[in-house]
């Protein structure tokens, strides 16, 4: 974007002093610099209120989660009534396929992209496990869409869920989820989507996509802190559906009676009728304090400023293609988002320490593979001129 929006992060010091170059974001967005007085507000209120900060804190802390409803849905191009902040990742997952993945004797099957992150396999096989399935023949994965496309003409009839990772986090490979999902449902599959590379980092449109679910975390590019509160998409359609099945737990009892504290659940319409327990509120005043500024940027502005910095990343790399390594991403700007990764000769933990000793902070796969995303809302073409510089003196 611009100096000012880079000025509002805290960048870490480089060894020998001076700003690194931050090009890690696929993992961990930087601190915005108002973070601090964020959670301090929420911890004045709670020392000064105890117990009364629920009702009488500045932002009361049993409705807390939706201050960050509306910029949620914006975000993800939702409906507010489709969005809430809560848990983590791989807890939302699993809440999602306890409600959506609901298989039978002759519609059991899982369809996945290759190579998706680990938690996520690990998460779909123990669902089939659950549901008394075997995952050798309950799980099948898909190189794209074209691969996608021929299983369901083929098999569509015994596929229960189709669960895809927008931006696949080795490769950095977008993937068409107006496409996917449009394939899925043709089929009488549900469709749901990890969006952990996505959210904050592609323009999203899940309302119109017509996506059943979708979770994602919140601490690569929205820049949430470490471990923080992740985010849930549940389309308007199931928003009153008390037929679903579901882990319930009191936060997400309807408000207007939970403090009633009945024996029977009763759901609060929409995402929120998905919520356990109550919200971290010191993790959520960070989040806040970063949702503002995205909000604040707007995702298409802060899309066409990663299409040029992710572009001319290619490009410098391009320059020194002959030095022996890669890149694995697609070079279609539509085809990927911020990240772009590299595959390198030689072990790539040697290169990415030799960076790391000149401030260059990125992030590495085995057995090959460093990842690089510059980050729109504070990185800039010096970071990438500083980065190639750095990277090509460490081959």
């Amino acid at each position: 974007m611009t100096l000012s929006h880079r000025e509002r992060f805290h960048i870490p010091r480089a060894p020998g002093g001076g700003e690194c170059v931050y090009l890690g974001t696929q993992s961990l967005g930087l601190q915005p610099r108002s973070v601090r007085a964020y959670i301090e507000q929420e911890l004045k209120d709670w020392e000064l209120l105890g117990v009364g900060g629920h009702f009488h804190a500045r932002h009361p802390w049993v409705e807390y989660n939706k201050l960050l409803t509306d910029q949620t849905a914006r975000l993800v191009g939702a409906q507010p009534l489709e969005v809430v902040t809560m848990n983590s990742l791989t807890v939302n997952l699993h809440l999602m396929m306890v409600s959506f993945y609901r298989p039978i004797a002759q519609r059991h099957r899982i369809v996945m992209e290759e190579h998706a992150f680990p938690s996520d396999r690990y998460a779909v096989k123990s669902q089939i496990r659950f549901h008394g399935f075997d995952p050798v023949e309950s799980l099948v994965t898909v190189a794209g869409e074209d691969e996608l496309d021929d299983l369901l003409d083929r098999e569509g009839e015994s596929i229960a869920l189709v669960l895809m990772g927008g931006v696949n986090y080795s490769s950095g490979r977008a993937f068409d989820l107006a496409r996917v999902t449009r394939a899925g449902h043709a089929k009488g599959c549900i469709v749901g989507f990890d969006l952990a590379h996505v959210a904050g980092n592609l323009v999203l449109k899940l309302h119109e996509w017509d996506a059943d679910f979708a979770a994602w975390c919140t601490y690569k590019y929205l820049s949430g802190g470490p471990g923080s509160a992740g985010g849930c998409f549940v389309h308007e359609r199931y928003a009153h559906d008390e037929s679903l099945p579901r882990f319930a737990g009191w936060w997400g009892h309807d408000l207007e009676t939970r403090f009633r504290m009945g024996p029977d659940f009763q759901a609060t319409p929409g995402a929120e009728g998905w919520q356990v327990s109550n919200p971290p509120v010191v993790a959520l005043a960070a989040l806040r304090a970063s949702m503002d500024l995205f909000d604040e940027a707007g995702m298409e502005r802060l899309r066409a400023r990663s299409v040029e910095l992710t572009g001319y990343l290619e490009l410098s790399l391009d320059r020194h293609g002959d030095r022996g390594f890669a890149i694995l991403t697609p070079r279609d700007p539509e085809r990927r988002g911020a990240q772009l990764s590299i595959r390198v000769p030689g072990p790539v933990r040697d290169v990415w320490e030799r960076l790391a000793a000149v401030g260059v902070v990125c992030d590495w796969r085995e057995p090959d593979i460093l990842r690089v995303a510059p980050a729109p809302l504070y990185n800039t073409f010096e970071d990438i001129d500083r980065f190639v510089d750095a990277f090509v003196r460490s081959l």
